[in-house]
């Protein structure tokens, strides 16, 4: 077992990481500032240094790298901002995944170079007002309609939302009873009858745009499913890799934040001599440095050992607790980051308040840190619970 990166991966990192350091600082603020998502002047650049296809397929224009790469490559980004990593998030590990394992040859040829062009954005609409966690509640529906569907339905916490250019869009395609009547269809945002509402004001992720959007008689081509009615677990399946990514976003957070209470407490100064002197403060950073690095370990062996699954995908299990560990240290780590830095430390000026918001809401999205846990438990015992008996 080699824990050792490849000359070619730390190639990669180091890559990213020159570029992230040098060219994003200054705007990941000014996004902070004004919560607005990547310019897509930045965008076009992403796409021209290959981060938007890191780990997707040469013949659309991607590096054809595995997901480790991709992963290397997300970690350096968020450990700026998870705003600036927003968009090699989508690409890499998100809905443009599901495009890429789903959908028709037709459909990965128009929307993939897009993406990793940097030219367009895709979105996830999962949720809505009552179906989060019970997902298989959700009422969106695409009925046939000659050679295409008339979509209608409404969509909640859609990040993107209003935004992005496609949305990977859960629906019922039949009145068949849960999972059974779920896939998901490629919607559009200047399609006529898409509605979004205002910008949510969230704790953090200022610079990811979130929002709700009905779905009134949205006529959409055949073309455009990306799996029909009973896909629901396939889709579930592919998720693996997008924990692995909700994963990454928190261990960038949370190695930022170590990195800058490194600095800080040998820096300041208290009774004569710098703070990293007093055990106390020793104890902290070796704490955090702890909770990062198991997070890293764990990320990293999900993402490896995909190599090794029948669809190459990270497993249930490992995904799972690499997002929950990850979504918890992230919490822990930033938290003791204030702690730290003291009054520095809860300053908007010095970045940590920021990182503790930003670092919470992780263990919200793609599944909270409880709903990892049932997800882990069930890998243990070999069956899923029924949570609705």
């Amino acid at each position: 077992m080699d824990f050792t990166l490849t000359d070619e991966q730390r190639e990669l990192r180091e890559t990213a990481r020159k570029f992230a350091r040098a060219e994003l600082p200054a705007l990941a603020r000014d996004m902070e500032e004004k919560d607005y998502p990547v310019p897509r002047d930045m965008l076009r650049t992403y796409g021209e240094m290959g981060f938007l296809g890191v780990n997707l397929p040469t013949e659309y224009g991607g590096l054809g790298l595995g997901h480790l790469e991709a992963l290397l490559v997300l970690e350096e980004f968020a450990q700026v901002s998870n705003a600036v990593a927003f968009p090699v998030f989508e690409a890499l590990v998100g809905p443009v995944r599901t495009i890429e394992r789903f959908g028709s040859d037709r459909m990965k040829a128009r929307v993939l170079p897009e993406v990793i062009r940097g030219e367009k954005v895709v979105a996830v609409s999962m949720s809505e007002p009552d179906a989060g966690t019970a997902l298989t509640d959700l009422k969106t529906r695409a009925v046939a309609d000659g050679n295409g569907y008339v979509v209608n339905g409404y969509k909640r916490w859609t990040s993107g939302g209003g935004h992005s250019d496609y949305y990977v869009t859960y629906c019922r395609f039949t009145d068949d009873p849960g999972a059974k009547g779920i896939g998901a269809i490629l919607l559009e945002k200047d399609m006529e009858g898409m509605q979004f509402g205002k910008r949510e004001e969230l704790l953090g992720f200022r610079g990811i745009p979130t929002a709700d959007y009905a779905i009134e008689d949205v006529k959409v081509p055949g073309e455009n499913v990306i799996i029909g009615a009973g896909g629901f677990a396939k889709l579930m399946s592919a998720f693996g890799l997008e924990r692995c990514g909700n994963a990454t976003q928190s261990l960038g957070v949370a190695a930022a934040a170590l990195e800058a209470a490194t600095q800080y407490v040998q820096e300041r100064e208290a009774f004569g001599k710098p703070i990293i002197e007093f055990q106390a403060v020793q104890l902290k950073l070796a704490e955090m440095a702890m909770k990062v690095e198991a997070a890293r370990l764990l990320i990293h062996r999900a993402a490896a050992n995909a190599a090794h699954q029948p669809d190459g995908l990270p497993t249930v299990y490992e995904s799972s607790l690499a997002k929950c560990y990850a979504n918890e240290i992230v919490r822990e780590v930033t938290a003791m980051g204030v702690q730290v830095m003291g009054g520095y430390g809860y300053h908007k000026e010095y970045g940590m308040e920021q990182r503790l918001r930003d670092g919470f809401g992780w263990g919200i999205a793609g599944g909270t840190t409880d709903v990892q846990k049932t997800n882990i438990a069930a890998a243990l015992i070999g069956r899923r619970f029924n949570q609705r008996a």
